[in-house]
């Protein structure tokens, strides 16, 4: 198999990868459910308020970026239970961190979707 061939194989195996463990995330996780359910709204608001170029490329990155954190998060949360299955406060602290990027997230995503919808709405 020529150098091309093999590079393309393997990122063709990279995307099916991904796309598994999105899915996984996606049946697994009840935050992500919600957060998933909360972007198909936005999406619909985003045609019913004809929002411009900009607001999508914002909405669609602040969507993207919630449910990344909460895929990290999630990972790190299984790894520090394989690592450490009871309970260890160390342990805690990190998921508390990593759950509040999530929160930082939301919150930004809260607001970004103030600022685009509310003056649309009143």
């Amino acid at each position: 198999m020529s150098s091309f061939g093999s590079f393309l194989t393997k990122r063709l195996n990279s995307i099916r990868i991904a796309f598994r463990g999105a899915s996984i995330l996606l049946r697994s996780e009840a935050s992500l459910k919600v957060q998933f359910a909360i972007a198909i709204v936005m999406t619909l608001a985003g045609f019913y308020f004809d929002i411009s170029r900009t607001e999508w490329m914002i909405q669609i990155l602040v969507v993207g970026g919630i449910m990344t954190a909460e895929g990290l998060n999630t990972a790190i949360e299984r790894l520090s239970d394989y690592i450490q299955p009871e309970f260890n406060s160390r342990i805690g602290m990190i998921k508390d961190v990593s759950a509040g990027a999530v929160f930082i997230m939301a919150v930004t995503a809260i607001i970004t979707g103030g600022i685009i919808y509310l003056p649309k709405i009143f």
